[in-house]
């Protein structure tokens, strides 16, 4: 955000419903709710031509919004790291993962996950940033349990495949190829060809966190 603020973008952020300072919502913690929370904040700012980024949990609520957005509010969108098109395993997605790595997120979410595959931290040779952990631990201290909890399944078990078909803005779609909370064969190299005018960059050697884990070169 401060990189493209110091661009002399008009930078906006919003806190999904439940998380950061966000009121802590028992309801309306999967995908559609996400997406219509998007779609009226942009419309009380009265956005046009905006470039949506999302990362993670954050690329599928941007997929179901961009898809449904009125045309005029969206020129560009970009995957980070981004979980479409569907992450968990079943019959119609033998190469997603198995639902007990899910369930391991919410048993470990606030700490092991961070201090682990979400940054890296678990390859031989890397260096664990306390202040990266903590500052995980302090993000999702500002959340709701419930919320969180709900969210692993809105982002795990979601189907994306129809949104990413409806998109036609140009597309950037980054993704690290070691990134062991999305994996790439399932996600971004199958997104590439359902969207209308994707572009996919690989990071090599970058985790899911690749925003906060290293800086990222053209």
């Amino acid at each position: 955000m401060q990189f493209f603020f110091d661009k002399g973008f008009r930078v906006i952020a919003h806190d999904r419903r439940a998380h950061g300072r966000s009121t802590q919502t028992a309801t309306g913690n999967e995908m559609d709710t996400y997406a219509a929370d998007v779609a009226e904040l942009v419309t009380a700012l009265d956005l046009k031509h905006a470039i949506h980024v999302g990362h993670s949990t954050g690329g599928g609520e941007l997929a179901h919004y961009v898809a449904r957005a009125e045309p005029v509010r969206v020129a560009k969108a970009m995957l980070v790291g981004a979980v479409p098109p569907v992450m968990v395993r079943s019959e119609r997605n033998p190469g997603g993962l198995p639902t007990e790595v899910f369930d391991g997120f919410r048993a470990q979410f606030y700490t092991d996950v961070a201090a682990g595959p979400f940054y890296g931290f678990n390859r031989p040779g890397a260096k664990v940033s306390e202040a990266v952990v903590d500052n995980w631990w302090r993000q999702g201290m500002m959340g709701g349990i419930k919320p969180h909890y709900d969210c692993i399944k809105a982002f795990s078990v979601t189907d994306f495949t129809e949104d990413l078909t409806r998109i036609d803005v140009p597309m950037l779609i980054m993704h690290g190829d070691d990134n062991q909370i999305v994996p790439i064969a399932n996600s971004v190299l199958l997104t590439v060809k359902l969207v209308r005018n994707g572009t996919l960059k690989v990071y090599e050697g970058l985790p899911h966190g690749m925003w906060g884990q290293r800086k990222i070169c053209s």
